[in-house]
């Protein structure tokens, strides 16, 4: 069993800044990449940013030069959210790709989603 947990969502105020977290636990063997994805009601989830295990990134264009996701070992992840605008209004998802200790197939775990709601 792999979890994946969230936190670090918020109101905020737009121009502000937001730091979310994640940490995966369980019978995790192997994380090849943990994401930050969005989604608002009506549109289907989108990434945000995603950090592989060896430390390559990738970002949604609108996102970049606001939002850093870094990583702390192998199953923690943050995603820095600066200058923070109210169309990045969404629940946040915490994803990882991971195999595990009884299954060497690539399976993605989510988490439950934090709600980020930038707003004056």
């Amino acid at each position: 069993q792999v979890q994946v947990v969230e936190s670090g969502g918020g109101l905020v105020q737009p121009g502000g800044s937001l730091r979310l977290s994640c940490a995966a636990s369980g019978t995790i063997f192997k994380i090849y990449t943990m994401g930050w994805y969005r989604q608002v009601p009506s549109k289907t989830r989108e990434l945000v940013a995603v950090i592989s295990s060896g430390g390559g990134t990738n970002y949604k264009d609108s996102v970049k030069g606001r939002f850093t996701i870094s990583k702390d070992g192998a199953k923690t992840v943050y995603l820095q959210m600066n200058s923070l605008k109210p169309e990045d209004t969404a629940v946040y998802y915490c994803r990882a790709e991971a195999t595990t200790t009884s299954d060497t197939m690539l399976n993605i775990y989510w988490g439950q989603g934090t709600q980020v709601t930038v707003s004056s």
